[in-house]
């Protein structure tokens, strides 16, 4: 504590004299002073002191920047909003796909999103980064490894004055950023994220905050669930789409590089290690605010819960918004409450204001379409982990989920099939069907909440050489949700607009709305997780199986925050390929679970008392654990900073 707080104090004094002057902010928050229209709009090339492309030279990344010009002509230096991105020429970013633009010398007019439009004028520099091999950058693009997290880390390093820039790609003319106080603050979605994650994760200094939206902590489980294949091509596929057109020359290297370092047999390589966030967590100097959409099929909430609880293990100061849609940023699902709450807390970490943005509830959590609840700390306090134990029901393949393990020999059984997923499993989990084991609780008496990470160990004995499983929570019942699987993956985007700050000939603060995007069901899938069975001894290497003999293996299931509701019942479904997320075995084979083998272990707010508690009446007690949840530490005070 004594160490953050000596880090925190030099902005804290820089904010107290800024919130009388020059950023207007009289009442703790800092106000639209400067001209939009006359903003300085400026590239600058900075070494990053890493030849990722092997032509004997230092790779430089553009950097765009938009900032004051009143600030930079009274001598105040502002700090730096920075999204660093892959996507700025080839995919655009944002609900509309916007793409950087410039004027015929070269000069940035568009700044996508609207980062610059709302806080330019409220005294910040906003910096877009091409990532190496991307629009503008030399190098070449190696999929959060070194050359992507380097090409931002050098640029704070160079509002820092730690790293050299310069005025044009090949110039020798140097550029030093003397406008700004070097207080960073990464944010973005998706690949920005993770690389602003990545960059957190150095320990640089001057990164005072980051905002990772549905942001990866780990590649190999980006493309891998425990060895299982979850998307159709590897890292190198999408360093190709990512890639501007001249590098695909420069970078057939580093393609194959990345092909081979990546086989799609699920092992996890030195390649992956270099990829993986999560191990330097306690490098990490700048608070996080972290937003996921619990929905989100593309980056599955168990990047959030690693990186989450490891980030909580080291005192991290944390905030998260949690919502139901799926990979989509908080400006399109729930604008009104985000810009300004974005808004306070740069304005707290990066002005330094004493705001209060730290001592609000550390969770915002989406219960239905735009309603949300808060928690003081997240998990809340008196979260537990339970194990339920499937047992054997009255019917073949439909067993019961309750405390007491089963007898031992009692098994279920099911024959993987590719052609279903759990969205076929849950509508038929009281129907005895060939492709899954399904488990139910009785119909609950009280609420019963799940909030954290989740864990299923697994008894299994399969019939052929190769097997895939999928272990999906469900929540048998009614209710209206946000339609994740629809193409606006919660969201209906509309015709009319907002405006979030100024607007400029080229760019513009208008953006179109979006509303909830509203689906009736009659079950509602909550969390799942994937494994290839012959990994069940990762971080070894998958081996072939055994046909005839029992393994164990654990499923990582992607954390969640979810209310089942009293008459409703939480339902545990065991199968194999989950058809469209998860890629088929080489095999088709037929699985027999051991049930006395076999738990999950569930986050449930008030642990094994509250589980009783719901099904009071349909089972006898047992004994209970008493342990905190796989994967979430013990509970912290009611306050930030967290530890």
């Amino acid at each position: 504590m004594a160490a953050l707080l000596t880090a925190f104090l030099p902005l804290a004094a820089t904010g107290t004299a800024n919130a009388a002057g020059p950023h207007g902010g009289r009442d703790g928050e800092s106000k639209p002073i400067y001209a939009y229209d006359r903003a300085v709009r400026e590239s600058v090339w900075v070494d990053t002191r890493v030849d990722g492309d092997g032509d004997g030279r230092s790779d430089r990344v553009a950097v765009d920047i938009i900032r004051p010009r009143e600030a930079a002509e009274q001598g105040l230096r502002v700090p730096v909003i920075m999204d660093a991105s892959p996507y700025y020429s080839c995919c655009g970013r944002g609900n509309e796909s916007q793409k950087k633009t410039y004027d015929a010398r070269g000069n940035p007019v568009q700044f996508p999103l609207y980062y610059d439009n709302y806080f330019v004028p409220r005294g910040y520099a906003v910096v877009l980064v091409d990532l190496a091999g991307t629009n503008r950058s030399d190098g070449c693009v190696d999929i959060g490894g070194r050359s992507d997290i380097q090409s931002a880390k050098a640029v704070v390093d160079w509002l820092n004055g730690r790293a050299r820039g310069y005025g044009s790609r090949t110039g020798r003319s140097a550029v030093k950023a003397g406008w700004t106080t070097g207080a960073v603050g990464m944010i973005g979605k998706s690949y920005d994220g993770t690389v602003a994650n990545g960059v957190a994760a150095t320990g640089v200094e001057g990164l005072r905050t980051i905002v990772p939206i549905g942001a990866i902590s780990s590649w190999y489980d980006y493309y891998f669930a425990k060895g299982a294949a979850l998307f159709g091509s590897g890292p190198d596929g999408l360093a190709d789409r990512v890639e501007s057109p001249e590098a695909h020359g420069r970078c057939q290297a580093v393609q194959r590089e990345l092909a081979e370092g990546a086989p799609r047999n699920g092992d996890r390589t030195p390649l992956w290690n270099d990829r993986d966030y999560v191990p330097d967590a306690g490098k990490v100097r700048a608070s996080v605010f972290a937003v996921h959409g619990m929905q989100d099929l593309n980056v599955r909430t168990k990047h959030l819960g690693q990186w989450w609880d490891a980030l909580g293990r080291q005192g991290v100061e944390r905030k998260i918004w949690l919502s139901q849609t799926g990979h989509v940023d908080p400006f399109d699902f729930r604008r009104e409450t985000w810009v300004p709450t974005l808004h306070h807390w740069f304005d707290h970490y990066l002005l330094g204001y004493d705001n209060g943005v730290e001592r609000e509830p550390m969770a915002d959590i989406e219960r239905a379409p735009d309603q949300w609840s808060t928690d003081r700390t997240w998990p809340p306090s008196g979260t537990r982990a339970t194990a339920l134990r499937p047992a054997a029901g009255p019917a073949a393949g439909v067993g019961t989920l309750g405390l007491k393990p089963a007898p031992p020999g009692t098994t279920a059984a099911f024959t993987d099939d590719p052609k279903l997923n759990e969205q076929d499993w849950a509508a038929h989990i009281d129907e005895s069907t060939p492709g899954k084991a399904g488990f139910t609780t009785p119909p609950l008496t009280r609420d019963l909440r799940l909030s954290g990470s989740s864990t299923v160990d697994l008894t299994v004995t399969p019939s052929t050489t190769s097997a895939h499983l999928s272990a999906v929570l469900v929540d048998l019942g009614p209710a209206t949700i946000r339609d994740y699987g629809a193409t606006g993956e919660g969201i209906l985007t509309l015709a009319d607009r907002s405006c979030w700050g100024s607007s400029a000939t080229g760019d513009s603060a208008c953006f179109k709305r979006t509303e909830a995007d509203r689906e009736q069901v009659g079950h509602t899938v909550l969390s799942r997780g994937w494994a290839d069975l012959g990994h069940y001894a990762e971080p070894a290497p998958g081996r072939a199986l055994t046909p005839g003999k029992p393994y164990t293996i654990t499923l990582d299931l992607a954390a969640t925050d979810h209310v089942v509701p009293a008459g409703h019942r939480l339902a545990l479904v065991v199968a194999g390929t989950d058809a469209g997320l998860v890629e088929p075995a080489s095999t088709t084979p037929r699985l027999t679970v051991d049930l006395s083998g076999t738990s999950a272990r569930l986050p449930l707010v008030g642990g094994y008392a509250a589980f009783a508690r719901a099904t009071a009446g349909h089972f006898r007690p047992a004994p209970s654990t008493g342990t905190p949840p796989h994967g979430i530490r013990p509970q912290v005070p009611d306050h930030l900073p967290a530890g």
